[in-house]
């Protein structure tokens, strides 16, 4: 026995006693059959194939096919079922209206065997007379014609059981003879037919004719002789296998198709997310950028650096300008490079202002007095001449290397080396140009020009002692130990009272200001990202909005997957694969967008910015990852739906 139904009842609850549909139901259908099903609408017929072919779930009674009960089934085992078992022939067709009648008919094989084949496809539909329409998309084709495409569709899968629910009640008295004809051709080949109808004329075209009438089977009669086929009971699927690379393919195939068959829609949710992406890359380019301007601004400091400056200490309650202040000499540079182990290198700083004349011109810059290691420990080795030498420095040398400013300002497009300059009247030569830093704030650092530093104390300052010194440490772990060496060594050499020693010199640590700066980078880099992914989430959000009014358009398209053999497993694949399609798209176009937003503002606006390979990277994974996301909850809304609720959805 292939069908057995006992004692079925099914009931809608639209009034307090429930409406009953079917009453009381027993039916059973030997293999090979052809069995009409006919009454008036309304008598419950079609109720009754639905829950036949697994669309629908009787009230209470038992169902089994082919020996197995199927009331404790999971939705995707009957998903298996319907697939492997049935195949469905509807009265309104229920063709996807952007596919051709050859991708239509191949649908099932999606579910079935995890991939398309046209071959297979292109066979059936020349059984059924429509080799020259096969590229031709339901709505090129006829009452008729579109019928047999639903009957080639329903073959696909090699199908035991034929239901067609008033398959010929849209169609002309011609094209119906040649539907029945061709229902009849396959029950001639061993296939079990069940037909729904209400006319007397095509009910008994069948083998058996069943009669119900509100809810009752009246009458079953056999109209012709038949001979009992071997029932060939088989053991069918129940599991759900893994979402094979193939499968994937496909649902990315049938995506694009969806989309592009709502393009202006699909255009306003791929707009959403490019904007996203563009954001991100932007924001993302004008933080690496300004970082990278920061870190080349940070390597002029120097690295692994200590400042050692005079403190303010207060004598008897006045400030050190109205006391003797502690001052720093070159003895101090000496002894800290002698005394304390952890430092590679010191040199003496000077600082103070001077008038720079040449020629008919003149300018007021910062003067910079320091030793020829300077050029080293703050990566200011010039890019044109020369840095002065210690042995320079020691004779007290008039010689200078001026920043971009000055040569600028002094010189135009005139080369400055070997010429002479005069610094507070006093004339210097030029031997070098330092390399451009550019501005920091209010602060020019090309506004320099560097000399020795016993040049600058004694030949332009009039001063014996020092205003700081750079003090360069050989590894970094030793710094918070090298600070407290020096302060001791050099409050121990000015014989500070202990009450001031706290206040005599101030030991400023380089690194720890770059290290503050760089956080700080960092932290704005982050805040720019941040706010530009908010504008993916909203992206997001609007895949989530487009995807629920796609699941609500495509109701009947869902209960139709569901009715050929697609699991919840499937509809959500299905479904999550278009969301992810659209953050695809809209991630590749974002990236395009925002690289060339980028280049023009570091063209057109002179802005410094940086795009990275991993924040496009990321951007683009956000962007699919977004769509992905967002579109989880309405894929699991259109997986839940019931099939038969889906197909009478409009």
């Amino acid at each position: 026995m292939v069908i057995e139904l006992k004692n079925i009842f099914k009931s809608y609850q639209v009034t307090e006693e429930g409406l009953v549909v079917l009453n009381d139901v027993s039916l059973s259908i030997e293999p090979g059959e052809f069995v009409s099903i006919m009454g008036q609408s309304g008598s419950g017929k079609s109720t009754l194939l639905n829950i036949i072919g697994l669309l629908d779930a009787p009230s209470s009674g038992s169902y089994k096919i082919y020996g197995r009960e199927v009331s404790g089934l999971t939705d995707d085992e009957l998903a298996i079922l319907r697939r492997e078992v049935f195949g469905f022939v509807f009265q309104q067709f229920n063709l996807l209206p952007r596919m051709t009648a050859l991708m239509n008919v191949e649908l099932p094989l999606l579910y079935s065997k995890g991939t398309l084949n046209p071959q297979s496809a292109q066979k059936l539909l020349q059984q059924v007379g429509l080799s020259d329409r096969m590229t031709h998309r339901p709505q090129q084709l006829s009452g008729g014609q579109q019928q047999r495409v639903a009957i080639a569709r329903a073959l696909i899968n090699s199908p035991k059981i034929i239901l067609a629910d008033e398959p010929t009640g849209n169609l002309d008295s011609s094209s119906g003879k040649e539907i029945l004809s061709i229902l009849r051709g396959l029950n001639e080949q061993g296939i079990t037919v069940i037909l729904i109808t209400h006319e007397e004329s095509i009910a008994k075209q069948a083998g058996r004719l069943i009669r119900i009438q509100d809810g009752k089977i009246t009458s079953d009669e056999r109209l012709q002789k038949f001979s009992k086929i071997k029932d060939t009971k088989s053991s069918f699927g129940s599991s759900a296998s893994k979402l094979s690379i193939t499968e994937f393919i496909e649902h990315f195939k049938e995506g694009i198709k969806t989309l592009l068959a709502n393009k202006v829609r699909t255009a306003l949710s791929i707009l959403g997310i490019l904007i996203g992406v563009a954001a991100v890359i932007t924001m993302l380019a004008l933080g690496t950028g300004a970082k990278k301007a920061v870190e080349e601004q940070l390597a002029s400091l120097g690295s692994n650096l200590l400042v050692l400056r005079s403190g303010n200490i207060r004598v008897a309650g006045r400030s050190s300008s109205d006391a003797s202040a502690v001052r720093i000499y070159m003895d101090d540079v000496t002894l800290i490079q002698q005394k304390v182990p952890a430092v590679k290198e010191a040199a003496a700083g000077v600082n103070g202002r001077g008038q720079i004349t040449f020629q008919d011109k003149n300018w007021n810059t910062q003067i910079l007095g320091t030793s020829g290691s300077y050029a080293r420990m703050h990566a200011s080795a010039p890019e044109v001449g020369r840095f002065f030498t210690e042995s320079e420095n020691k004779v007290r040398s008039r010689v200078a290397v001026i920043g971009m400013t000055i040569v600028k300002e002094l010189f135009g497009n005139q080369n400055p080396i070997g010429e002479f300059i005069k610094i507070n009247k006093v004339s210097f030569q030029v031997i070098g140009i330092l390399p451009e830093k550019g501005a920091t704030g209010f602060r020019d650092q090309d506004d320099v020009i560097v000399v020795p530093s016993l040049t600058a104390m004694y030949r332009l300052f009039g001063k014996n002692y020092i205003d700081y010194v750079d003090i360069e440490i050989a590894n970094p772990e030793d710094m918070a130990q090298a600070q407290l060496d020096i302060n001791d060594l050099v409050v121990k050499q000015h014989n500070i009272p202990i009450s001031q020693q706290q206040d005599a010199f101030q030991i400023r640590n380089m690194a720890d200001i770059q290290s503050a700066m760089s956080e700080t980078s960092n932290v704005m880099s982050m805040l720019l990202a941040v706010i530009a992914a908010v504008s993916l989430l909203v992206g997001g959000i609007g895949i989530m909005n487009i995807m629920l009014v796609s699941v609500t358009e495509r109701t009947k398209e869902i209960g139709l997957r569901k009715a050929v053999g697609a699991r919840k497993r499937d509809i959500m694949s299905q479904f999550i694969t278009e969301a992810g399609v659209i953050g695809l798209f809209g991630g590749v176009l974002g990236i395009i967008l925002g690289v060339s937003t980028t280049l023009l503002m570091t063209y057109i606006l002179n802005w410094t910015t940086l795009i990275s390979i991993s924040s496009v990277v990321l951007s683009f994974s956000f962007s699919v990852a977004i769509g992905v996301i967002f579109g989880i909850w309405p894929a699991k809304k259109a997986s839940a739906l019931n099939p038969i609720d889906a197909l009478r959805g409009e």
